[in-house]
């Protein structure tokens, strides 16, 4: 099988050699995504739920870009800076996801790219 790149303006583009996305067969892999403004490539400002809510935005976009949306997902990849934060952060991602929620894991973390509180990774199914 071969390899598909997806990429998509309404999301980041890569901090480095990587892709937003990747097909391969009917499963889509997507890069981490933290809370850069796609217009700007700054960080938004605000705290940890700005933050998760332009991750999660970020993440439909490259979805949107697959051909697919959030519902899509099957599993989710959680890092952040505090651990604290988990319950904020599980409040917002209810607010992108319906049930059958994905399979998921949270992993706190001792520092993300550009001083960020939170990332996510996911995969995707076609």
């Amino acid at each position: 099988m071969t390899k598909h790149v997806i990429k998509t303006e309404q999301a980041p583009a890569a901090l480095g050699p990587y892709s937003q996305a990747v097909r391969h067969g009917d499963t889509v892999y997507l890069s981490g995504q933290i809370a850069l403004d796609p217009a700007t490539q700054k960080v938004v400002p605000g705290g940890i739920s700005e933050q998760a809510h332009r991750v999660f935005l970020n993440l439909r976009a490259v979805c949107e870009a697959a051909g697919s949306s959030l519902d899509g997902i099957v599993k989710v990849n959680i890092y952040m800076t505090d651990l604290g934060n988990f319950a904020t952060v599980n409040q917002i991602m209810a607010e992108y996801f319906s049930e059958p929620f994905p399979a998921r894991a949270t992993i706190e973390v001792s520092a993300l790219p550009l001083g960020v509180e939170v990332e996510v990774e996911a995969v995707l199914g076609l």
